[in-house]
């Protein structure tokens, strides 16, 4: 089994990575580069993840196997005995050999930290370019981020400076790497425990808070109204880009340098005004400079960059629109079948999607009213507790990690208990729990905040590609100091523990922090406690208190803004459902109408064809040529009849020419003369 659990979750993590770049990102319609990089930057960050609890087992291992066949007189101090000298040491199951696990760790540092600081700023000035050509959202992209990295090459090339002309220091490349990485990490750490403390209290509480059906409904209320206003503003900035491609597309002509910018901008419209706009193109008037005004090409840039955002807005509010109408629709659903007697959840829409047949199969309605009118609060309730308690658990932690003796970090003592027994399946455990609740706390937070409409991960494929970008950076920046705290919390980093120990190999990748010992020792013990604050800022949701005294609209039970915005959502649902019932009951209507005048039709025309070819039948076989006489003309007689019934309209003699279109005449009045004239020209029976 020996490096089979690293290969394993390295595939696992991939996929995992993948899935939910499908689920924000849209594989079809953004570019290939910004796939791949957002995915890069996922993948790595979600493997330090997995990897770093198989790192701790690993280290715990060769802590022992050295402390095992050395004997104090052979160590001179330069490790600690963790075990007697006769106990013998268990090789985990996902034991990794020696010298593999430093290079994979330098391998995804770098590579994350190349990703988060040079490629990925690039390549988000490069998507918002509004260039037509590669050299032009290059040279756009330099350009944005000449600010951005000159401004890191300054304080870099300043420090340098310092050091080179003071002579106490006597600093070599070691050590100015890891500067480098305690500034990355500290930059990090700042960012981390703003978005931890935030998490720590959301999480349980909106799980507490999913098991409220009123709350919910209540919510999703808030949110129709608030979104609706979004969909109208987007689709009354679309008019108005368009508004503004008509008119340079009227301007520019065929034959006009900048036409093929132009059309390029064309192609990025949605396909009714690209129709618009085609039925009112004259491709044959000639342009005169001199004449008439014409924009630049530096305007034209401007203006394609303001299709792509105003498009891409306006997409994903539509789809936002009707997700939240079927959330909405769903909820008052449930509200509904919870005094139900039946016991069977009735749906008042059903489905647009078609469902898998093994889920209707296992998933039947009394199934589903018991799990969603009956059990499923219960499970949020208790989902909620678990999650509180390991909420308090990390903060506990984070205001006692320092504390050595005695070891006051909870986590630091589980791992501990472990390690005295060697019971490496539990240290896995309980390292990939701990780990992993801190990276939903963090993760979580980086997936619901919203930058105005700048930075914003929308589901179900309508996240831009400036945003899955920057969430990219924001993982990279993240990952390292995440890992570096959890290390810290179960005493696993040395300069917390302040053990002369094996380390890890990632705190081995990190060097040592003793270099800025104002950092090491001031910085990362200390800051982490402001979690607490956070925590209770969080609690009694003073940024949103805030953000609402500011202006910005936010959901609160005790304000009388909510409570208008909560009744125009409920106003904007009701309208949303007679709208879906009206249409429904129409294609009931024609479906049915359909079923039963269509099949009658049908069984008619069966019915005469058998007939005739039952007369011809007859005629042939009969040999007397009186009877074939009779049957001929009673076969003649039923097709006379057929084609009198097919027959649409009534032969008008007296006309001056004769319409061979039977529909023009299919509803009209007889006039004198013998003449049939049309009611209308708009059929009266088109509805039917």
């Amino acid at each position: 089994m020996s490096g089979a659990a690293l290969g394993l979750e390295i595939v696992f993590v991939f996929f995992l990575a993948l899935f939910l770049l499908h689920r924000y990102g849209d594989f079809k319609k953004q570019h290939r580069l910004v796939i791949v990089a957002t995915l890069l930057a996922w993948y790595l960050c979600f493997l330090i993840v997995f990897i770093l609890p198989l790192d701790v087992s690993t280290t715990i291992y060769n802590r022992c196997k050295l402390a095992v066949n050395s004997s104090p007189a052979e160590s001179n101090g330069s490790y600690v005995t963790l075990a007697p000298s006769k106990q013998k040491c268990f090789k985990p199951w996902s034991y990794i050999p020696n010298g593999i696990m430093p290079i994979f760790w330098r391998v995804v540092y770098w590579t994350s930290q190349f990703l988060t600081w040079i490629l990925l700023p690039f390549m988000q000035s490069y998507a918002r370019s509004g260039g037509f050509s590669i050299t032009g959202k290059i040279k756009t992209a330099l350009i944005e981020n000449a600010i951005y990295y000159g401004t890191y090459l300054l304080i870099f090339g300043a420090f340098l400076i310092y050091v080179a002309v003071n002579p106490k220091f006597n600093l070599q490349w070691n050590q100015l790497q890891t500067i480098g990485i305690a500034a990355a990490n500290t930059w990090g750490l700042f960012l981390l425990v703003l978005l931890l403390g935030y998490g720590l209290v959301e999480i349980p509480r909106s799980h507490w808070n999913g098991a409220k059906r009123g709350y919910l409904l209540m919510k999703t209320y808030f949110k129709a109204a608030k979104l609706m206003t979004e969909k109208a503003d987007a689709e009354e900035n679309l008019e108005d880009i368009m508004e503004e491609v008509r008119k340079v597309s009227e301007s520019i002509k065929y034959n006009h340098p900048l036409r093929k910018c132009v059309d390029t901008i064309l192609k990025k419209c949605p396909t009714e005004y690209q129709e618009r706009m085609g039925r009112n193109m004259d491709d044959y008037e000639d342009f005169d400079e001199r004449q008439n005004s014409y924009p630049s090409e530096k305007s034209l840039v401007k203006l394609h960059k303001q299709v792509i955002y105003s498009v891409q807005r306006h997409r994903r509010t539509q789809v936002q629109w009707q997700i939240l109408l079927e959330q909405a629709f769903y909820l008052e659903d449930v509200a509904k079948n919870e005094t139900s007697a039946t016991r069977q959840f009735v749906h008042t829409f059903h489905s647009q999607e078609p469902e898998n047949k093994i889920i209707q199969y296992f998933y039947t309605p009394t199934v589903e009213w018991y799990w969603e009118c009956l059990l499923r609060p219960w499970f949020y309730r208790v989902l909620a507790v678990v999650l509180a308690t390991f909420s308090v658990i990390v903060v506990w932690s984070e205001c006692t990690f320092f504390s050595t003796r005695p070891v006051l970090s909870l986590f630091a003592v589980f791992i501990q208990l472990a390690e005295k027994t060697y019971n490496y399946i539990y240290i896995e455990m309980a390292c990939f729990l701990t780990i992993f609740f801190l990276s939903i706390c963090v993760y979580s937070t980086v997936f619901r905040i919203r930058v105005f409409n700048y930075y914003y991960l929308a589901s179900h494929h309508q996240t831009d590609a400036y945003s899955l970008l920057f969430s990219g950076m924001l993982f990279c920046r993240l990952t390292p100091p995440l890992c570096l705290n959890f290390l810290g919390l179960t005493h696993m980093d040395a300069t917390i523990s302040h053990k002369n120990t094996q380390p890890t190999a990632y705190t081995s990748i990190m060097g040592s922090m003793r270099v800025l010992s104002f950092i090491a020792d001031g910085f990362y013990i200390y800051y982490p406690m402001l979690v607490v604050i956070l925590c209770i800022a969080t609690y009694f949701s003073l940024g949103t208190r805030c953000l609402n005294l500011l202006g910005f609209q936010q959901f609160m039970g005790d304000s009388e803004m909510t409570s208008d915005l909560i009744d125009e959502g409920k106003e904007l649902i009701r309208r949303e459902k007679r709208k879906r019932q009206r249409q429904e009951e129409g294609e009931n209507r024609r479906r049915e109408w359909k079923e039963r005048y269509g099949n009658r039709d049908d069984s008619t025309r069966n019915r005469v064809v058998h007939t005739d070819q039952k007369e011809s039948s007859f005629s042939e076989t009969n040999a007397n040529r009186s009877l074939s006489k009779y049957t001929r003309s009673n076969g003649r007689t039923e097709r006379d009849r057929i084609e009198l019934l097919q027959d649409a309209e009534p032969l008008d003699f007296n006309a001056d020419s004769v319409n061979d279109d039977p529909l023009e005449a299919e509803s009209g009045r007889y006039q004198p003369g013998g003449r049939y004239l049309s009611m209308s020209r708009s059929k009266i029976f088109d509805d039917v």
